[in-house]
Protein backbone atom coordinates (compact mmCIF):
# COMPACT_ATOMS: atom_id res chain seq x y z
CA UNK A 1 0.00 0.00 0.00
CA UNK A 2 2.83 2.37 0.89
CA UNK A 3 4.58 1.61 -2.39
CA UNK A 4 1.38 2.19 -4.39
CA UNK A 5 0.88 5.56 -2.68
CA UNK A 6 4.48 6.52 -3.53
CA UNK A 7 3.93 5.61 -7.19
CA UNK A 8 0.71 7.65 -7.18
CA UNK A 9 2.56 10.73 -5.87
CA UNK A 10 5.33 10.29 -8.47
CA UNK A 11 2.82 9.93 -11.33
CA UNK A 12 0.88 12.95 -10.11
CA UNK A 13 4.08 15.00 -9.93
CA UNK A 14 5.11 13.90 -13.42
CA UNK A 15 1.69 14.81 -14.85
CA UNK A 16 1.81 18.24 -13.22
CA UNK A 17 5.09 18.90 -15.04
CA UNK A 18 4.07 17.40 -18.38
CA UNK A 19 0.64 19.07 -18.59
CA UNK A 20 1.93 22.65 -19.16
CA UNK A 21 4.12 21.40 -22.02
CA UNK A 22 1.17 19.57 -23.54
CA UNK A 23 -1.00 22.70 -23.34
CA UNK A 24 1.85 24.76 -24.84
CA UNK A 25 2.09 22.34 -27.75
CA UNK A 26 -1.69 22.32 -28.20
CA UNK A 27 -1.82 26.13 -28.31
CA UNK A 28 1.00 26.18 -30.86
CA UNK A 29 -1.20 24.09 -33.18
CA UNK A 30 -4.23 26.35 -32.74
CA UNK A 31 -5.35 29.35 -34.75
CA UNK A 32 -5.07 32.78 -33.13
CA UNK A 33 -8.87 33.11 -32.94
CA UNK A 34 -9.22 29.78 -31.11
CA UNK A 35 -6.59 30.21 -28.42
CA UNK A 36 -8.97 30.94 -25.54
CA UNK A 37 -11.98 28.96 -26.74
CA UNK A 38 -13.14 25.43 -25.99
CA UNK A 39 -10.36 23.08 -27.12
CA UNK A 40 -12.99 20.66 -28.53
CA UNK A 41 -13.68 23.17 -31.33
CA UNK A 42 -10.04 23.90 -32.18
CA UNK A 43 -8.84 23.03 -35.68
CA UNK A 44 -5.21 22.03 -35.30
CA UNK A 45 -2.79 23.35 -37.90
CA UNK A 46 0.88 24.20 -38.44
CA UNK A 47 0.10 27.81 -39.38
CA UNK A 48 1.80 29.20 -36.25
CA UNK A 49 5.03 27.30 -37.01
CA UNK A 50 4.98 28.52 -40.62
CA UNK A 51 4.43 32.09 -39.46
CA UNK A 52 7.35 31.81 -37.01
CA UNK A 53 9.74 30.80 -39.80
CA UNK A 54 8.35 33.55 -42.05
CA UNK A 55 8.55 36.28 -39.40
CA UNK A 56 12.01 35.77 -37.87
CA UNK A 57 15.26 34.00 -38.91
CA UNK A 58 14.58 31.04 -36.62
CA UNK A 59 17.39 28.88 -37.97
CA UNK A 60 19.98 31.62 -37.41
CA UNK A 61 18.68 32.29 -33.89
CA UNK A 62 18.69 28.55 -33.19
CA UNK A 63 22.28 28.10 -34.41
CA UNK A 64 23.44 31.13 -32.38
CA UNK A 65 21.86 29.69 -29.23
CA UNK A 66 23.38 26.29 -29.95
CA UNK A 67 26.89 27.70 -30.47
CA UNK A 68 26.71 29.89 -27.36
CA UNK A 69 25.26 27.15 -25.12
CA UNK A 70 27.69 24.48 -26.40
CA UNK A 71 30.91 26.47 -25.98
CA UNK A 72 29.79 28.02 -22.68
CA UNK A 73 29.07 24.53 -21.33
CA UNK A 74 32.41 23.13 -22.51
CA UNK A 75 34.32 26.10 -21.08
CA UNK A 76 32.57 26.18 -17.72
CA UNK A 77 32.82 22.42 -17.17
CA UNK A 78 36.54 22.42 -18.05
CA UNK A 79 37.43 25.36 -15.82
CA UNK A 80 35.18 24.23 -12.96
CA UNK A 81 36.61 20.70 -13.02
CA UNK A 82 40.21 21.98 -12.98
CA UNK A 83 39.54 24.54 -10.23
CA UNK A 84 37.37 22.17 -8.20
CA UNK A 85 40.01 19.44 -8.26
CA UNK A 86 42.70 21.93 -7.32
CA UNK A 87 40.76 23.27 -4.34
CA UNK A 88 39.77 19.79 -3.17
CA UNK A 89 42.95 17.73 -3.64
CA UNK A 90 45.89 20.12 -4.08
CA UNK A 91 46.53 22.03 -0.89
CA UNK A 92 48.41 25.30 -1.42
CA UNK A 93 48.88 28.53 0.52
CA UNK A 94 45.79 30.70 0.40
CA UNK A 95 43.54 28.03 -1.10
CA UNK A 96 40.83 28.38 1.54
CA UNK A 97 40.49 32.21 1.38
CA UNK A 98 40.55 32.05 -2.41
CA UNK A 99 37.77 29.47 -2.43
CA UNK A 100 35.67 31.61 -0.10
CA UNK A 101 36.08 34.50 -2.55
CA UNK A 102 34.61 32.21 -5.22
CA UNK A 103 31.69 31.49 -2.91
CA UNK A 104 31.10 35.20 -2.36
CA UNK A 105 30.55 35.67 -6.10
CA UNK A 106 27.54 33.35 -5.83
CA UNK A 107 25.89 35.74 -3.37
CA UNK A 108 25.94 38.69 -5.78
CA UNK A 109 22.80 38.93 -7.98
CA UNK A 110 23.78 38.65 -11.66
CA UNK A 111 21.82 41.83 -12.43
CA UNK A 112 24.36 43.79 -10.37
CA UNK A 113 27.17 42.77 -12.74
CA UNK A 114 25.40 43.70 -15.97
CA UNK A 115 26.55 47.35 -16.15
CA UNK A 116 30.28 46.77 -15.36
CA UNK A 117 30.30 43.65 -17.54
CA UNK A 118 28.74 45.54 -20.45
CA UNK A 119 31.30 48.33 -19.96
CA UNK A 120 34.10 45.77 -20.09
CA UNK A 121 32.70 44.13 -23.25
CA UNK A 122 32.38 47.58 -24.84
CA UNK A 123 36.01 48.48 -24.07
CA UNK A 124 37.16 45.16 -25.54
CA UNK A 125 35.10 45.76 -28.68
CA UNK A 126 33.10 42.58 -28.15
CA UNK A 127 29.57 44.01 -28.35
CA UNK A 128 27.46 41.97 -30.78
CA UNK A 129 30.01 39.12 -30.93
CA UNK A 130 30.17 35.51 -29.80
CA UNK A 131 32.91 36.43 -27.33
CA UNK A 132 30.51 38.62 -25.34
CA UNK A 133 27.88 35.89 -25.34
CA UNK A 134 30.20 33.02 -24.37
CA UNK A 135 33.16 34.16 -22.27
CA UNK A 136 31.28 35.76 -19.30
CA UNK A 137 29.29 32.55 -18.88
CA UNK A 138 32.37 30.34 -18.73
CA UNK A 139 33.41 31.55 -15.27
CA UNK A 140 31.11 30.89 -12.33
CA UNK A 141 31.42 30.12 -8.64
CA UNK A 142 28.65 27.53 -8.65
CA UNK A 143 30.49 25.16 -10.99
CA UNK A 144 33.71 25.39 -8.98
CA UNK A 145 31.83 24.81 -5.73
CA UNK A 146 29.95 21.82 -7.16
CA UNK A 147 33.05 20.11 -8.56
CA UNK A 148 35.07 20.80 -5.39
CA UNK A 149 32.40 19.14 -3.27
CA UNK A 150 32.45 16.09 -5.51
CA UNK A 151 36.24 15.80 -5.55
CA UNK A 152 36.38 16.09 -1.74
CA UNK A 153 34.73 12.65 -1.67
CA UNK A 154 37.03 11.27 -4.37
CA UNK A 155 38.65 8.01 -3.28
CA UNK A 156 42.12 8.53 -1.80
CA UNK A 157 42.89 4.89 -2.55
CA UNK A 158 42.45 5.55 -6.28
CA UNK A 159 44.82 8.50 -6.09
CA UNK A 160 47.42 6.45 -4.23
CA UNK A 161 47.07 3.60 -6.72
CA UNK A 162 47.58 6.07 -9.59
CA UNK A 163 50.75 7.42 -7.93
CA UNK A 164 52.10 3.89 -7.48
CA UNK A 165 51.53 3.35 -11.20
CA UNK A 166 53.64 6.42 -11.96
CA UNK A 167 50.90 8.97 -12.71
CA UNK A 168 51.66 12.63 -12.11
CA UNK A 169 48.87 14.99 -10.89
CA UNK A 170 47.78 15.85 -14.45
CA UNK A 171 47.56 12.20 -15.45
CA UNK A 172 45.67 11.38 -12.25
CA UNK A 173 43.23 14.18 -12.98
CA UNK A 174 42.53 13.31 -16.62
CA UNK A 175 42.75 9.50 -16.45
CA UNK A 176 41.29 8.78 -13.01
CA UNK A 177 39.44 11.76 -11.52
CA UNK A 178 37.55 12.93 -14.62
CA UNK A 179 36.12 9.49 -15.56
CA UNK A 180 35.01 9.01 -11.95
CA UNK A 181 33.43 12.48 -11.85
CA UNK A 182 31.14 11.93 -14.85
CA UNK A 183 27.90 12.17 -12.76
CA UNK A 184 28.94 15.61 -11.45
CA UNK A 185 30.18 16.69 -14.88
CA UNK A 186 26.91 15.57 -16.50
CA UNK A 187 24.84 17.43 -13.90
CA UNK A 188 26.90 20.61 -14.32
CA UNK A 189 26.78 20.31 -18.12
CA UNK A 190 22.98 19.98 -18.16
CA UNK A 191 22.55 22.86 -15.72
CA UNK A 192 24.93 25.14 -17.66
CA UNK A 193 23.46 24.27 -21.06
CA UNK A 194 19.87 24.84 -19.93
CA UNK A 195 20.74 28.11 -18.14
CA UNK A 196 22.67 29.45 -21.13
CA UNK A 197 20.08 28.29 -23.66
CA UNK A 198 17.30 30.06 -21.76
CA UNK A 199 19.34 33.20 -21.03
CA UNK A 200 17.51 36.33 -22.12
CA UNK A 201 18.76 39.47 -20.39
CA UNK A 202 22.46 39.28 -21.31
CA UNK A 203 21.98 38.34 -25.01
CA UNK A 204 19.37 41.10 -25.29
CA UNK A 205 21.87 43.68 -23.99
CA UNK A 206 25.01 42.70 -25.94
CA UNK A 207 23.41 41.92 -29.32
CA UNK A 208 21.87 44.46 -31.66
CA UNK A 209 21.47 42.62 -34.98
CA UNK A 210 19.50 39.59 -36.15
CA UNK A 211 22.79 37.98 -37.12
CA UNK A 212 23.81 37.57 -33.46
CA UNK A 213 20.52 37.29 -31.56
CA UNK A 214 19.66 34.05 -29.79
CA UNK A 215 16.39 32.15 -29.87
CA UNK A 216 15.30 33.32 -26.41
CA UNK A 217 15.56 36.95 -27.59
CA UNK A 218 13.85 36.22 -30.89
CA UNK A 219 10.92 34.63 -29.08
CA UNK A 220 9.96 37.96 -27.47
CA UNK A 221 9.15 39.44 -30.89
CA UNK A 222 5.75 37.78 -30.64
CA UNK A 223 4.95 39.34 -27.25
CA UNK A 224 2.55 42.23 -26.80
CA UNK A 225 5.28 44.70 -25.80
CA UNK A 226 6.64 44.53 -29.34
CA UNK A 227 3.27 44.26 -31.13
CA UNK A 228 -0.28 45.50 -30.66
CA UNK A 229 -1.37 42.00 -29.62
CA UNK A 230 0.44 38.95 -28.26
CA UNK A 231 0.65 36.26 -30.92
CA UNK A 232 0.06 33.31 -28.63
CA UNK A 233 0.21 30.61 -31.29
CA UNK A 234 3.55 31.80 -32.65
CA UNK A 235 4.88 32.42 -29.14
CA UNK A 236 4.05 28.87 -28.07
CA UNK A 237 5.40 27.44 -31.34
CA UNK A 238 8.71 29.20 -30.75
CA UNK A 239 8.72 27.97 -27.14
CA UNK A 240 8.23 24.38 -28.38
CA UNK A 241 11.22 24.80 -30.70
CA UNK A 242 13.25 26.15 -27.75
CA UNK A 243 12.40 23.09 -25.67
CA UNK A 244 13.77 20.48 -28.10
CA UNK A 245 17.55 20.86 -27.46
CA UNK A 246 17.04 21.04 -23.68
CA UNK A 247 15.11 17.75 -23.69
CA UNK A 248 17.72 16.08 -25.92
CA UNK A 249 20.60 17.23 -23.70
CA UNK A 250 18.88 15.87 -20.60
CA UNK A 251 18.21 12.51 -22.28
CA UNK A 252 21.83 12.32 -23.43
CA UNK A 253 23.20 13.04 -19.96
CA UNK A 254 20.72 10.94 -18.00
CA UNK A 255 22.76 7.73 -18.13
CA UNK A 256 25.77 9.49 -16.56
CA UNK A 257 23.62 10.84 -13.73
CA UNK A 258 22.48 7.35 -12.77
CA UNK A 259 25.92 5.69 -12.78
CA UNK A 260 28.68 5.84 -10.16
CA UNK A 261 32.04 4.98 -11.83
CA UNK A 262 33.75 4.65 -8.42
CA UNK A 263 31.65 1.65 -7.45
CA UNK A 264 33.81 -1.46 -7.57
CA UNK A 265 36.97 0.51 -8.33
CA UNK A 266 38.47 -0.35 -4.95
CA UNK A 267 38.39 -3.82 -3.46
CA UNK A 268 38.05 -4.00 0.29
Amino acid sequence: MKKAFLYFILILTALSMILPFFIMFLISLSGQENIFTNYKNINLSLYAYKNVFDSIPVIKYFLNSLVVAFFTTIGQVTISALAGYGFARLKFKGSEPLFYIFLLTMMVPPQVNIVPLFYLMSKLGWINTYQALIIPGIFGGFGVFMMRQYFLNFSKELEEAAKLDGCNPWQTFFKIAIPCAMPAIAALSIFTFVTTWNSFMWPLIVTNTDNMRTLAVGLTIFKGSFREITMWGELMACACICSIPVILVFLAGKKYLLNNPQEGAIKE
